[in-house]
């Protein structure tokens, strides 16, 4: 697997409840529906040429 960038992130204590209590109805972790979230607006945006791999084919199965 391939490392992953880490970074801070300030979100809204009111953004973040939403966002774990979405994750959980998805059954993801905040941070993988964070992260799902953003490389599905970037996808939509057409702004992401990389392959799919096999643990995000599963997660594009649900749109």
């Amino acid at each position: 697997m391939a490392s992953k960038k880490q970074f801070p992130l300030r979100l809204d204590p009111k953004l973040y409840a939403a966002l774990e209590r979405w994750a959980a109805d998805e059954f993801r972790s905040a941070n993988a529906h964070i992260e799902f979230l953003l490389r599905d607006a970037v996808r939509r945006a057409g702004r992401l040429k990389e392959q799919v791999s096999s643990d995000d084919s599963e997660n594009s199965e649900e749109l």
